[in-house]
């Protein structure tokens, strides 16, 4: 599943995060790749533990946790440390790769990644270029979103960022661990959610919305590992 989520920063955060990548250490995106990931890696990244990865780390995270259609989409067990890249000049593309399917947090505990994540931190008017393209089902989609807005895809797919030839594209990355392996299963879960939202606008709550919200949290009982 493909989703985009709209407005997972607000202007005001989005506004201090232009602040802090004014004077951001960028440093080889490579160094954080494995060895056939960087043979088609070309970008600059945020030091883990510099202040504006912090920061900004820190921001996506409360935007992720306002987001109830993050949480319904991805149903999130574990989020890999956001880390937050550059693409532009020379350092301008990362060629289709397929993300590893395990990660280690600085503590040591494994994040299996499910659900991949870009945050968008600057407008698309700011450079060319810098699509992210996504290999799916129903062929390859090309994503590129104003600032402050997300996107979910599974981390199974074949994705790239496409060259910058004007400008930088700055984003925030990670991988979602998901309580629910299938990507399959979590569709299934978020179309019923999202439609049982609709169903109580349109309808308020009824016999009907009531057994079919059984219907959706024993299918999470029956997929879920927690």
């Amino acid at each position: 599943m493909l989703l985009t989520l709209p407005n997972i920063l607000t202007p005001d955060e989005i506004q201090g995060a232009t602040a802090l990548l004014a004077r951001a250490p960028w440093t080889d995106g490579r160094a954080s790749a494995g060895p056939q990931a960087a043979q088609v890696k070309n970008n600059l990244q945020l030091p883990h533990d510099c202040e504006a990865a912090q920061q900004i780390r820190a921001l996506v995270l409360r935007g992720l946790d306002r987001s109830t259609t993050f949480f319904s989409a991805a149903l999130p067990k574990r989020v890999f440390t956001p880390r937050i890249n550059c693409y532009g000049g020379d350092a301008n593309y990362y060629g289709n790769h397929i993300d590893n399917a395990i990660r280690a947090l600085p503590n040591g505990q494994k994040v299996r990644t499910d659900v991949s994540c870009t945050v968008f931190l600057n407008d698309p008017a700011d450079y060319d270029g810098g699509e992210l393209t996504i290999a799916d089902t129903y062929g390859e989609q090309a994503v590129k979103l104003p600032a402050g807005h997300a996107v979910l895809y599974p981390g199974t797919s074949l994705h790239q960022v496409k060259p910058v030839t004007r400008g930088q594209r700055i984003a925030c990355f990670f991988w979602v661990e998901s309580m629910v392996r299938s990507d399959e299963q979590r569709r299934l879960l978020f179309e019923l959610d999202m439609n049982l939202l609709r169903l109580r606008q349109q309808h308020g709550e009824g016999d009907e919305t009531t057994a079919l919200t059984g219907v959706y949290h024993n299918l999470l009982r029956m997929w879920a590992d927690t």
